[in-house]
This record gives C-alpha cells, sequence and structure tokens, in this order.
C-alpha cells in the first residue's frame, strides 16, 4: 500500500504505541491526525513529528467530538483505551470496562464518516485464563478467543472489553460493509512506555540500584515481550492487507521467564542485586505466549528484535529521559500510577 497522502486518524496517538505508530505512518507520507484526550497519552511523545501532524483533543465518549475530529475517509488506527500495566487493571475494573462505550462510539463515528478501514488494538487478555495457567505452556491461537469459540473468562474486565471492542467491530463489518482487523497485541515494551508494565518497571528498579530488588509474583512467570517498533510494522501490515474484521496476533513466540527478563536489564545497566519476590502483588496470568501462524500467512510479519536487544534501546531512552532522583523519591507511584510523570510537553 502506497500511504502517501492517504489520510490516517490514530485515536490514543500521544499514547506509548500510538506515537510510534503516528512516526512511522509519516515517514510513509500519509496525512496523519491525532485523536487523544491526553488522560495518558503525552504531547512530548509527540514532539519529534508535531509540525507534520494535526492533533485535537477529544473525549472519545462524546459522538460529536469524535465525528468531528476523524477526516472524511480516513484509515482509522483505534487505540484509545483505558489501559494500563497489571496493577492498573487489576485496580481500575470500571474504567476497563468503561472501554466498551469509547469502542463503540469511536466504530460508528468512524462508519459515518466513511472510513476506509479501522485498525483495532485488541489484546493478549481477550485469551482465556484457563489456557495461560501454571504448569503449562500454550501459545495462543486466535481462534481459542471470541464469543464462539466455546471458551470463557477473557482475562479480567479489560480483557472481556478487548473481546467485546472486536465482535463490535466484526458487527460492524458484516453489517456495513466496513473494512477492518483487530491486532491482539502481547506485552509491547519500549522507548516512551511507562513504569507500570513490567520491563519499564524493572529498568527502574535497576536505575536506583535497588536492593533487594523486587520481583512481583515468584518469578517463574512467562512472557512474550515485544518491542514497540515490530507491534507498528504489525499495525500497518494489518491495515495493507486484511479487511474481513479478522483478529491477528502481534507479539514475540520466544517466551521470556521474568525473573531472567529482569536480570537481562540488570546486566545491562550494571546493577547485581539480590532478588525477592513479593507474590502479593498482581502479576495476571502465569504463561503467555502468541501463536503466530496466521500473521505469518496472512501478514508475513514476524517480530525481528530480540529482547536483549529492544531493552539495551529502552534503557537508553529511559535514563535519557528520567531523573534518577526523581525515579527514586517517586517509585512507588510510578509503579502504580501511569500519569506519575508530569508531561514536559512539545517545547
Amino acid at each position: 500500500m502506497n500511504w502517501n497522502e492517504i489520510n490516517v486518524a490514530v485515536t490514543g496517538g500521544a499514547s506509548f504505541i500510538g506515537s510510534h505508530l503516528v512516526e512511522k505512518l509519516v515517514s510513509l507520507g500519509a496525512r496523519v491526525v491525532v485523536v487523544d484526550d491526553f488522560s495518558s497519552g503525552r504531547r512530548e511523545n509527540l514532539k519529534a513529528c508535531k509540525n507534520r501532524i494535526e492533533v485535537h483533543t477529544v473525549n472519545l465518549r462524546e459522538y460529536d467530538q469524535a465525528r468531528a475530529a476523524i477526516p472524511e475517509g480516513a484509515v482509522v488506527f483505534h487505540l484509545a483505551a483505558e489501559h494500563g500495566g497489571r496493577a492498573f487493571i487489576d485496580t481500575h475494573p470500571f474504567e476497563c470496562w468503561s472501554n466498551i462505550t469509547l469502542d463503540q462510539i469511536a466504530f460508528r463515528a468512524a462508519a459515518d464518516r466513511n472510513c476506509k478501514k479501522i485498525i483495532y488494538a485488541s489484546s493478549a487478555c481477550a485469551y482465556p485464563v484457563d489456557l495461560q495457567e501454571k504448569g503449562q505452556r500454550v501459545w495462543l491461537r486466535e481462534e481459542e478467543a471470541g464469543f464462539y469459540s466455546g471458551r470463557k473468562e477473557s482475562d479480567g474486565e479489560y480483557g472481556w472489553a478487548k473481546l467485546i471492542g472486536e465482535a463490535s467491530l466484526q458487527a460492524l463489518v458484516k453489517q456495513h460493509g466496513i473494512k477492518g482487523a483487530s491486532a491482539r497485541i502481547f506485552s509491547a515494551y519500549g522507548p516512551r512506555e511507562n513504569e507500570t508494565h513490567a520491563v519499564l518497571a524493572w529498568v527502574a528498579r535497576a536505575y536506583v540500584k535497588q536492593d533487594p530488588f523486587v520481583l512481583w509474583g515468584d518469578g517463574k512467570q512467562e512472557r512474550n515481550f515485544t518491542y514497540v517498533t515490530d507491534i507498528v510494522d504489525g499495525l500497518i501490515r494489518l491495515a495493507e492487507r486484511i479487511d474481513d474484521g479478522t483478529p491477528v496476533n502481534l507479539g514475540h513466540d520466544v517466551p521470556v521467564v521474568v525473573h531472567d527478563g529482569a536480570k537481562i536489564v540488570c546486566n545491562i545497566m550494571k546493577h547485581t542485586p539480590r532478588f525477592q519476590m513479593d507474590t502479593s502483588k498482581p502479576v495476571g496470568v502465569y504463561t503467555r505466549m502468541a501463536d503466530l501462524k496466521r500473521a505469518q500467512e496472512m501478514l508475513s510479519w514476524r517480530p525481528t528484535t530480540e529482547y536483549s536487544d529492544g531493552v539495551a534501546t529502552t534503557i537508553g531512552w529511559y535514563t535519557s529521559n528520567r531523573d534518577r532522583t526523581f525515579v527514586r523519591e517517586n517509585l512507588e507511584r510510578l509503579l502504580w500510577h501511569r500519569d506519575a510523570v508530569p508531561d514536559r510537553g512539545w517545547d
């Protein structure tokens, strides 16, 4: 697909993943409109391309605002959501559930503006928790999550809301012929992420030389951490290749054990602490890995960034953008609150 001069709207475009997607689309020549309420998105994330984009501060739960912000005939990447790391998901169930309303209104507004396609940022949390328990290792296939899969129990209110969002998009495709696709994103990390997520939490702890170094859970949980630029490439391929609302996994299929992942962070940052496991904190499912057969067959996509390489780049960004004294004095708040760091804006 030639993105040059294509109108694109990115909801949640000032967010971690959203801002990286905006930069990529701008580099491809697209005319990009960022739609964000800046409740967790940050203007500083858009600094590099601020003169090449249009920004609308919008409450997407208000239909008139949403419709006015989306350009006629645009490709819409819908990333806006109430979200955060595991602590946020477990302690803000009602906010997570409200994503159902946000998604429904955003989809309707996009459809009424005759959008070319909607790409929906779903989540691995859509998968049933019974497939991700201790003592088993399952590479999650797309057909194992859905209202007709015969399985139950997505991962909390956030996971259920994302699954409902996928179903809403599929209903829109079915009834109105709108083109669309859903990306089930697995454990994204990278520059601009906040400390409520695991990898950035470890970077923060190592940055202030925490000792003992606290890990939530028993340290044996498994995740497939996926670098943000790989996620962005997958989102763009979804827009180029899928029309019928099909969900596709965007994640790594190589598991990283939590304790090992944290040790890699510490090794890069030359910190050799004792590790202390805290099983009283939220940890989510025990194991989570993406099956990539559909992504490879339909998108010709698989992640290319190794965990150690992505972490090294992330550490470089973090240490250049966080004051060590601030992190030390505010560590607990940073781990629990996604808005703990003031937005420095565009200047």
